[in-house]
């Protein structure tokens, strides 16, 4: 409802009747002016306008400021109209002030229109005309126009010089900027205004603190203005160190600080890292008074970047009211520290005192929903609440949402999500194409790049290497070679982040030579493009390469490995079971850096090695010694437990776990279910999974029905498995019907197997393994009509059965065997030390068990065949090379066959031998004649 004019008159202190004098409406103009009022400055004037009252040429500027403030272009464009019949029109406060409007609302052509039609203008003009190209982008034109100010014969006031520096900034002219800084001296506009010299530094800074250093020391008197602006532009330079001396030094010579100067200090001492300094500069603030809420915020993200998040929160709640931004602060500090259940309360919280959400709390909360066991309903709720305040096409909350459910696994609602966007940028393009690249949807991440050009969104170094990520494989080499050439042509920066994402593409396009030549050609590699590259040649299948290149890397190049490096060649180490470089390494490591106990990454990454290459005391050993440990840590040790068949331990860890205060979390089961499924303790296991839903809350995920799955049908209960696949909330994957197939192995159930290959083959139609599978379990039963034709059909699709492979690790040397396989060098030592070891254990008792002969053969050809497994030659071959009473360690591609399970067994009881073969999926322990597995596998 408009408040009625008498009434509006009324209450204002400077008229006390109603009138239509021209001076009165002015001081009311005037009025709201000093209280930087611009909507009652428009609302006064509309009043004016309805009266037929114009203001004069001394408030009319301001109305069109308040226009040009309030992007209000069609009631300036309106005023300008108005006034173009009468004398006003020709003033040169008004025709300044209409340039003015018009370059802030980003009508550049209209500013233009109306300087060049001032018959006087004056430098203030001038310096109208010089901003508002600034503003709109114009820099060349602003430059150019300083050069027509100078041919006039008007000399440059400090507003002409600020702006002109600014313009020379953004187009990292040093050397215009150069002239301008000769202009000042030139002038005396040089070092007696404080804008103007802290202006210079600003320019310089842009390019090297150094000169900027020498203009700041050169000045005759500093102020707080010049202080700080030094200060933070080391900041910005990362010279966090300088930025500090230089604080101190200002103190030092007695100069008074600012909150502006505390807010770039804690910066700097956030991102310097020390806590001591830190606690130091908060004294200051105390000192000095300053507790506004932009520095209290400021304090608590330094603490959080000290990981001291206990003086986070004491700082926090010391603040009796905390504004939005304060709480989004502390929400934020949670969240990144992985702390969920009390991001979750202090949410709780914030709203329960009335704190109103806002979009920026909502970006920081959408990624937790990932980690939580609801997390999709609770995303959708934050959803909803984005939809009923009308945020949810606003970008930044539209990009946390896209990447939100592409975290969950919903690429659908993604989509949704970015299709509903308004003013996308080339952030949301790249969010978006990084989750279509994620979930190997290439042709879709492809279509969104196509849609960014349509649309003029500059592509960035961000967006090329996240779309090349979707690219692996021949049939994609043609398209990542447009890419770079749009990069080329596009003089798109090639940093070590892009140049590293082309190397991949090449090398997972099979372009290997172009990839090298890529990576080799570019001069500013660092370790993360070397680290990248490991992982791609690992990622790709080529361990050696991976490993030639790591120790190129360490003696020729002598790059310095960090954590990074040595987890991504533990990790090819822990996949060769190589144990004795993963020793060796663990040394390195130890000598490279005295601090490994405490990170905490690389610790679990050499539990789970030593776990996975069969020294499971290691693995203890680490693991009992940490200072700390964390939900990973423990994990690592369940799992290694599950896998080398010890069930109790795995259940005694995990109750130790949640004894100590730790949550289970989703990875924790898939650990534990697995444990009790390779330890028959099936009941145990139905517990665990009944405890994970009631006790802990955790939804249960397709990996963990898989796990229950596995659990029954290994122990015999088939129709149960099958009952649980049925049930379930979810479709089956290939994984679940592997796991049935592999109990009905174990119990010769022919048509419960047939069944779940029939739904596991339109899963995966191309996987020869799993023809192979049903394939054995004919085979068992002597149904070779059966065998032949699950044959026939792998050779009519073109399909190759995986080849069985074992090896062996011997003085760092990987050893590989083939059944049969003749082509090792000590091929025929390897087969006379079969033979005796064969005749021994046949004297103890053992008895080839033909059974595991895939083939319809005679007998005799199954006996030669089963007597030439790589488990068996690679046994002969450790046996031979691994002197004393050493363990051998051997590790086979696929899961043991039964009668080399039964070999190994005599073997470990007649030589008393430790013998550790890690197959497909788990470790057998042969010691004695006994297996740790007690023949449950």
């Amino acid at each position: 409802m408009e408040v009625p004019l008498s009434l509006f008159l009324q209450k204002h202190p400077f008229v006390q009747s109603q009138t239509h004098e021209l001076k009165h409406w002015n001081s009311i103009i005037k009025h709201h002016t000093k209280l930087k009022d611009d909507v009652a400055i428009l609302t006064t004037y509309t009043q004016m306008e309805s009266l037929g009252i114009l203001p004069d040429n001394a408030t009319l500027p301001l109305v069109l400021k308040a226009c040009g403030r309030l992007q209000a272009i069609e009631k300036g464009k309106k005023l300008h109209n108005s006034i173009s019949s009468t004398n006003l029109a020709s003033d040169i406060r008004v025709q300044t002030a209409l340039v003015n409007f018009y370059s802030k609302c980003g009508m550049l052509q209209n500013a233009l229109t109306v300087f060049d039609e001032m018959t006087q203008r004056d430098v203030v003009s001038w310096n109208a005309m010089i901003s508002g190209c600034f503003c709109c982008y114009e820099y060349q034109k602003a430059l150019h126009l300083f050069s027509q100010m100078q041919k006039e014969n008007l000399k440059a006031n400090s507003v002409t010089i600020v702006e002109l520096l600014q313009v020379c900034g953004e187009l990292l002219e040093l050397r215009s900027g150069k002239e301008i800084h000769g202009y000042s001296l030139r002038h005396g506009l040089f070092n007696t205004n404080p804008h103007v010299d802290s202006s210079l530094m600003g320019f310089y800074l842009k390019f090297d603190p150094w000169i900027a250093s020498l203009v700041f020391e050169t000045l005759a008197s500093r102020n707080t203005i010049s202080w700080n602006t030094m200060i933070s532009g080391y900041i910005n330079h990362g010279d966090f160190l300088k930025a500090l001396k230089l604080f101190i030094l200002m103190l030092n010579e007695g100069f008074k600080c600012d909150s502006i100067t505390m807010l770039v200090v804690i910066q700097a001492c956030a991102e310097f890292g020390d806590h001591g300094l830190g606690m130091q500069v908060h004294q200051l603030v105390i000192k000095f008074g300053y507790n506004n809420m932009h520095i209290v915020n400021s304090l608590v993200n330094m603490y959080n970047k000290y990981a001291d998040l206990k003086s986070s929160y004491e700082l926090f709640t010391s603040i009796p009211t905390k504004d939005v931004a304060l709480w989004n602060s502390m929400l934020s500090c949670y969240v990144e520290n992985g702390l969920i259940n009390e991001s979750i309360h202090l949410l709780n919280k914030m709203q329960l005192e009335g704190i109103k959400v806002n979009e920026r709390t909502i970006v920081i909360i959408l990624p937790l929903c990932a980690n939580l066991s609801n997390g999709l309903i609770n995303g959708k709720s934050l959803h909803a609440y984005a939809f009923k305040i009308g945020k949810e096409r606003n970008k930044h909350i539209g990009n946390s949402l896209v990447n939100m459910y592409t975290l969950l696994n919903c690429v659908e609602d993604a989509t949704k999500v970015f299709h509903k966007m308004k003013d996308i940028d080339v952030i949301s393009c790249n969010v978006f194409i990084s989750a279509l690249a994620n979930n190997k949807l290439k042709v879709q991440s492809c279509e969104i790049f196509t849609k960014m050009l349509e649309l003029e969104i500059k592509p960035n170094s961000q967006t090329i290497t996240s779309i090349l990520s979707a690219f692996d494989g021949i049939g994609f080499l043609k398209f990542g070679k447009s890419i770079h050439g749009y990069v080329m042509k596009c003089g798109i920066e090639i940093d070590a982040s892009l140049n590293t994402a082309l190397t991949e593409m090449y090398i997972n396009c099979e372009d290997e030579s172009t990839g090298m030549r890529v990576f080799e050609e570019f001069p500013y590699k660092d370790l993360i493009s070397w680290n990248s590259l490991l992982s791609t040649y690992f990622k790709n299948n080529q361990p050696y390469k991976t490993l030639l290149l790591f120790h190129h890397m360490i003696t020729r190049v002598k790059v310095k490995p960090n954590f990074v490096t040595i987890i991504n060649i533990l990790s090819l180490y822990t996949h060769l079971s190589n144990l004795p470089q993963g020793k060796f390494l663990h040394a390195y490591t130890l000598r490279r850096f005295s601090s490994l106990n405490y990170d905490l990454p690389l610790v679990n990454a050499f539990i789970t090695m030593y776990s996975r290459c069969g020294s499971l005391e290691y693995a203890e050993n680490l693991f009992n010694v940490l200072p700390k440990t964390n939900i990973i840590s423990w994990n690592a040790m369940i799992a290694g437990y599950g896998m080398h068949g010890h069930g109790d331990a795995a259940m005694l860890t995990f109750s130790k776990m949640v004894k100590q205060g730790f949550t289970p979390n989703r990875v924790t089961f898939i650990s534990a279910l697995s444990a009790c499924s390779h330890s028959g303790m099936i009941q145990k296991g139905l517990q665990l999974f009944y405890s994970m839903v009631q006790d802990f809350g955790i939804t249960p995920e397709l990996v963990h029905y898989n796990c229950l799955v596995d659990l029954l049908a290994r122990g015999g209960f088939l129709n149960e498995a099958k009952y649980v696949i049925d049930t379930m909330p979810m479709a089956p994957d290939a994984a679940t019907w592997r796991a049935l197939i592999g109990g009905c192995r174990v119990y010769s159930d022919t048509h419960l197997a047939k069944a779940a290959f029939e739904n596991l083959i339109e899963l995966e139609p191309k996987n020869p393994g799993n023809y192979v599978l049903l394939s054995n379990i004919y085979a068992a039963s002597g149904l070779w009509d059966e065998v032949k034709s699950l044959r026939l059909i792998l050779e009519n699709k073109g399909l190759k059965k995986p080849a069985g492979r074992s090896w062996i690790v011997i003085k760092s040397q990987l050893h590989f065997f083939a059944a049969g396989d003749k082509s090792h060098p000590q091929s025929e030592t390897i087969y006379r030390k079969l033979t005796s070891l064969l005749t021994f254990v046949k004297e103890m008792g053992y008895v080839p068990d033909l059974r595991w002969v895939l083939h319809d053969e005679d007998d005799e050809r199954k006996m030669v065949r089963i007597l030439s497994h790589s488990e068996k030659l690679a046994i002969a071959f450790g046996l031979i090379n691994v002197s004393g009473c050493s363990r051998i360690l051997i590790t086979k591609n696929l899961r043991i066959c039964g009668d080399c399970h039964e070999f190994s067994k005599y073997v470990s009881k007649l030589l008393r031998r430790t013998i550790i073969i890690r197959d497909a999926t788990r470790f057998h322990h042969f010691v004695d004649g006994l297996c740790s597995c007690k023949d449950y596998w």
